[in-house]
């Protein structure tokens, strides 16, 4: 209680975004947080392998961050990028459709899938009696759980985008630990979310040298997030080594109350960071930061599938059906999500969703990407209309059968039981 913290805000566009990421990381003292003698993780957000406005990593946010790095003196060898998997989001498609490895390979990073052939320990061997302290994880997780390795001494710089979101209301850097922290049967911590992200947070502050975050809200999305939102073009960008400050800063344009949200709250209350507006201090543009975009939220207008999610975690279907996520039946709710998502909702309403926003300059510097020039500064020129995606409608529907094909071998029930069939 009582704490105050500090974000960075900035306006920002194509033109000046390079020189305007390397600002903003400074006026968030970034250097005072993130060690050059450490290694690095920055830890890219992949909400949708396909590429959706506002729900990952932006290129123009990797090129920055590593921009900014790399002129302050740090070592190339010690950053590198860091994904984990989900059984319903494919990281190595998602990280070529929304051009971040174009990003990882132009500077020669290490790119690290914390997934594959990298060590995972017992939580209690990682942190000790820390774990005593979780909110929630011992409960969820009565045998332990595991974490990986590396990011012991590590620091780790979180890459999310303002967005909205069905379980947590916001999403940003405190999420964007969810996707790195725990590996299988995350979803087990689905009806205590908030709780399990406060914990998340206490790990972190345990495990890695200095936590760090810093946001992309040059497109932003409102409503069923993280992916079936309605995207919109803001222009801003966040930095904060405070990581519940920033997604308080973040909630609090959205036209949102932060304090109303229960994971921003409850690490307020744990002086976990400061969740409370009044008591962040702004540094930039004081007046984007004063923005209220008077979003709709994620659950005025929700998707099927994010209705039947919620009866699910919390609602009349708990009973019957929850206890299925435990169990080796588990992959029909994987396997309902691909469908629903990615052979139904993407190739139907996504380009039409998208249309607006991909005329702006950040969609057609996403979709020129690949042959735009930058200088020091930024974009100088972002390229000609944007007419259509590669990877959309009918192209999209049939990426999508192979994602349902590996959602199910990928699913831990069925991986775990190949494994052992394949010792015998």
């Amino acid at each position: 209680m009582g704490q105050t913290g500090k974000v960075a805000v900035l306006r920002t566009s194509p033109r000046t975004v390079l020189e305007d990421y390397h600002r903003l990381l400074n006026l968030a003292d970034y250097q005072s947080v993130v060690d050059k003698s450490a290694d690095t993780a920055l830890k890219i957000n992949i909400s949708w392998h396909f590429f959706y406005p506002g729900s990952s990593t932006t290129p123009w946010q990797l090129e920055g961050v590593i921009g900014a790095m790399l002129r302050d003196g740090f070592d190339r060898e010690l950053i590198h990028g860091c994904h984990n998997r989900t059984v319903v989001i494919d990281a190595h498609l998602g990280e070529r459709e929304n051009k971040q490895l174009n990003v990882i390979e132009k500077h020669g990073l290490r790119n690290v899938h914390l997934y594959e052939g990298e060590e995972w320990i017992d939580i209690r061997t990682a942190v000790g009696a820390l774990a005593d302290q979780f909110l929630v994880l011992n409960k969820v997780y009565p045998d332990g759980f595991s974490i990986p390795k590396r990011f012991i001494g590590e620091n780790i710089i979180h890459l999310p985008t303002v967005k909205t979101h069905i379980f947590t209301t916001t999403t940003g850097a405190m999420k964007n630990a969810f996707g790195g922290l725990l590996n299988e049967h995350r979803h087990w911590t689905h009806p205590v979310i908030h709780e399990t992200l406060v914990d998340l947070l206490m790990i972190q502050k345990k495990l890695h040298r200095g936590v760090f975050a810093v946001m992309d809200g040059t497109f932003a999305g409102d409503g069923p997030g993280p992916r079936c939102m309605v995207p919109h073009v803001k222009n801003v960008i966040l930095a904060s080594s405070d990581q519940v400050a920033i997604d308080a800063i973040a909630a609090k344009m959205m036209g949102l109350d932060p304090m109303s949200i229960d994971f921003i709250r409850i690490a307020h209350e744990r002086g976990l960071g400061c969740g409370d507006p009044k008591d962040i201090e702004i540094v930039g543009d004081e007046d984007a930061a004063a923005e209220n975009w008077h979003f709709d939220g994620p659950f005025r207008e929700m998707t099927f599938a994010s209705k039947m999610q919620h009866k699910i975690y919390w609602g009349p279907l708990k009973a019957p059906l929850e206890w299925s996520l435990k169990t080796v039946l588990a992959p029909w709710s994987y396997l309902a999500s691909v469908v629903y998502h990615d052979s139904f909702w993407y190739p139907l309403y996504a380009k039409k969703r998208m249309h607006q926003v991909l005329q702006s300059d950040w969609g057609r510097l996403f979709a020129n990407w690949e042959t735009v020039d930058a200088d020091e500064k930024g974009f100088i020129d972002v390229g000609g209309a944007v007419h259509e995606l590669e990877r959309t409608g009918l192209r999209a529907l049939l990426t999508s059968f192979g994602l349902i094909g590996t959602a199910l071998i990928e699913a831990p029930e069925v991986a775990t039981r190949l494994r052992r069939a394949s010792l015998r």
